[in-house]
């Protein structure tokens, strides 16, 4: 498997929805052709930062469906399809491959403290449902309640369409584990921002990330630093998005809401706030959010 279709910075897409709340194709449109214009290698869409976990599978595929119409065959696509049943799980994985995604993706289970010859069954029938799409197994184990255990992990890997990991697990360890065990062709990709070069260093072959979106030319230059054993340089950059996510969690609303407005702030975007039951910007976060703008302007200046 050619696997430089998954190397590099990934965005974790953001939810877009109009002033009643209800999800925006045009907004997700523009934030498509946005990314696709930064330059990042492709888009990770109704994910966390998606707020699949709150939207219907009608909305998932409308969403889905508008991403492809801007970027298919210019940035590789994972769709996350995991749905908290089986059946809506299948049905957005067979839609998903309907529309020429690279990738389909899930978080196992949640609620429920499934066994985990019960969570590959999941797993294994979402993939089924599209059979010549390759899968990503999504490990976040601090939301989702379940970790993705190294028994599980090599009953996952007798599926050959099983190519890769999004780890969100907080410790760099995992990824070496996984990459070991996967093989040189397995893809692991990093999922705490906060650690993307950690992660690159210990064997990630790139980062889904859920800040990568506002300020993707960051993420970019700290790549391509790394890529050129610039470590000391890319790791000034990797503190300062740090800076700049712990100034953005400092806000009453939630931490998408946040990066929505930057992204209206900085680049016109208008994508909506969050869904509810997530809390949406108070006024006075709105100093805050400014802050962050200018931390973001003021770094790609410095460095980009």
């Amino acid at each position: 498997m050619d696997i430089s279709k998954y190397q590099g910075v990934i965005p974790a897409f953001y939810a877009c929805y109009d002033e009643d709340g209800n999800v925006s194709t045009e907004g997700v449109k523009s934030l498509a052709r946005h990314l696709l214009h930064k330059g990042v290698k492709g888009v990770y869409v109704n994910g966390s930062s998606g707020e699949g976990i709150y939207q219907s599978v009608s909305e998932k595929k409308a969403i889905l469906e508008a991403v492809m119409s801007e970027v298919k065959g210019k940035l590789t696509v994972i769709a996350h399809v995991g749905c908290n049943n089986t059946a809506d799980s299948m049905e957005l994985a067979a839609h998903a491959e309907s529309l020429g995604v690279d990738a389909i993706a899930s978080i196992p289970p949640i609620y429920f403290h499934l066994p985990e010859y019960a969570i590959a069954q999941y797993w294994n029938d979402i993939s089924s449902a599209a059979p010549n799409t390759d899968f990503i197994i999504y490990n976040i184990p601090q939301l989702a309640g379940v970790a993705l255990t190294m028994p599980l992990f090599r009953e996952m890997l007798k599926n050959p369409k099983v190519v890769g990991v999004k780890n969100s697990s907080m410790p760099t360890q995992d990824i070496q584990m996984f990459k070991m065990e996967g093989g040189k062709d397995f893809v692991v990709f990093n999922g705490p921002d906060e650690q993307f070069i950690a992660g690159r260093a210990i064997g990630a072959d790139g980062g889904i990330g859920g800040t990568y979106a506002v300020m993707p030319e960051l993420l970019l230059k700290a790549n391509e630093l790394f890529n050129a054993n610039k470590i000391e340089e890319a790791r000034e950059i990797q503190y300062t998005i740090d800076s700049i996510i712990y100034a953005m969690c400092a806000c009453h609303g939630n931490l998408y809401a946040v990066m929505k407005k930057i992204l209206e702030i900085n680049e016109g975007l208008h994508l909506g706030s969050v869904r509810k039951p997530m809390p949406a910007l108070i006024p006075e976060d709105l100093p805050q959010v400014e802050k962050c703008a200018q931390m973001i302007r003021d770094a790609i200046a410095k460095f980009c």
